[in-house]
């Protein structure tokens, strides 16, 4: 479904322009300041609460109130609910989301913030991702915040979502797992993976929570300054403690994207280009290059081979980028070939959409990228996967994306020949 107007939906029309939601996180972000913002802004909190109807979860109640932080207006939103286990595993939360009634990008956009929290939580935990038990972030109003905001976003027609640095407290924060440091490890981890921007303050409290950095870093498809745009609405959603000298709340500005005017470029993503040519290195370190490149946060690396000055052999390095890597990226450019010049050119691309869906070959699990008109195994696991079994890298592909022809999106628990996971991704991967 696409949002035609205020709190309405259309499945029959499309889309003509882009609508983007940028976040100003001067206090960091949670669960319900992030709702509550975009209710601020022009959500229909009716309209929200009968999408999440959707839900096969009841027991929950949205109460929205407006509230002064700092002296700034904002809408605070509280999720009550009856008694409710407050541990759900991510199969679990994947079978709610999948068996709900809510419109594809909505279901998305949820199963990709508890997908990234869930590989997050398994690998500072040790245990696989279906086995992740999430705790807080589990509980039913931790839910209904995380699927309210990707409602709120659609009711709001919001194709693109971006972000500022995002402020972090300090001290420590109680949890499941006992006391914590702010900010919490599965913040850090969020914000690393995702190659976000973040911020510490001497702010005695957790700003950002594992909830809020979920929903930021899942839905942001780039970081930094505000976009230019045409501004439509703005909001403030208020989090639950006033604060001395700063408005606990954060900030969301919606409007339509000014990218390329009438010159075709409506709707791309600008993207920063950087390259230098070297005539003084080995194939291995360029090997090296393009591999620090790619774990610098480059979103494609790649070297092409030219005739240099005086006639000779030369080769140019190239990184594609968002605009908050290329400090990272230059800097490792430089310290990889020793080159004394980089140059950079703005470049635009439209990704289209994506979903990995995790197949079992004979007993293993690999990844199969799933795009409009095909579909490809990822190379790290079938690489794994053949070493295991001892075959070639280009059987255990193929069995996989023949697995994948046949599997049932987003189901959880099945055998061979089914899928079991599904990753939302949104605007990632390569050119």
């Amino acid at each position: 479904m696409v949002h035609t107007g205020p709190g309405t939906f259309d499945s029959a029309s499309t889309i003509a322009s882009t609508t983007v939601a940028w976040w100003n996180c001067f206090a960091g972000i949670a669960g319900n300041m992030a709702f509550g913002a975009l209710v601020d802004a022009g959500a229909d909190l009716g309209e929200v609460k009968r999408v999440l109807q959707g839900l096969p979860l009841r027991g929950w109640v949205i109460q929205a109130r407006e509230v002064l932080r700092a002296g700034v207006a904002c809408t605070h939103l509280e999720v009550l609910v009856d008694d409710d286990p407050a541990e759900r595993t991510y199969a679990k939360i994947v079978s709610i989301l999948t068996e709900a009634t809510l419109p594809p990008r909505v279901q998305k956009r949820s199963l990709a913030a508890f997908e990234r929290l869930g590989r997050v939580e398994g690998r500072l935990h040790g245990v696989a991702l279906e086995e992740v038990h999430f705790h807080e972030v589990g509980s039913l109003d931790a839910i209904i915040d995380i699927v309210g905001t990707c409602v709120a976003l659609e009711v709001l027609g919001v194709d693109e979502v971006c972000a500022g640095p995002v402020a972090q407290g300090s001290g420590m924060v109680s949890s499941s797992h006992g006391l914590l440091p702010v900010p919490a490890p599965a913040v850090v981890e969020l914000f690393a993976d995702a190659g976000a921007p973040m911020y510490g303050t001497a702010v005695q409290m957790e700003l950002t929570t594992p909830t809020g950095a979920a929903l930021l870093t899942s839905l942001c498809r780039r970081w930094g300054p505000m976009p230019q745009m045409s501004v439509s609405s703005t909001g403030f959603g208020a989090g639950s403690k006033d604060i001395d000298g700063l408005p606990n709340a954060a900030q969301v500005i919606v409007g339509k994207m000014a990218v390329g005017g009438g010159s075709g470029l409506q709707g791309s993503q600008p993207l920063i280009v950087l390259e230098a040519t070297v005539d003084d290195v080995t194939g291995e370190v360029l090997a090296a290059t393009t591999t620090a490149l790619l774990d610098q946060g480059a979103l494609d690396a790649w070297t092409t081979s030219v005739v240099g000055k005086k006639g000779r052999p030369a080769h140019v390095v190239t990184a594609l980028c968002d605009p908050s890597k290329v400090d990272a990226l230059r800097e490792a450019l430089v310290r990889e070939t020793g080159t004394l010049g980089v140059r950079a050119s703005t470049w635009h691309r439209w990704p289209s959409a994506r979903t990995f869906v995790t197949v079992d070959v004979r007993g293993f699990a690999v990844r199969v990228k799933v795009g409009p008109h095909r579909m490809k195994a990822e190379y790290e696991d079938t690489a794994i996967v053949a070493r295991k079994l001892g075959l070639p890298v280009r059987e255990v592909a193929r069995m996989a994306e023949s697995e994948a022809h046949g599997a049932e999106p987003h189901r959880v628990g099945g055998h061979a020949g089914q899928a079991y996971s599904t990753e939302g991704v949104l605007g990632a991967g390569s050119s």
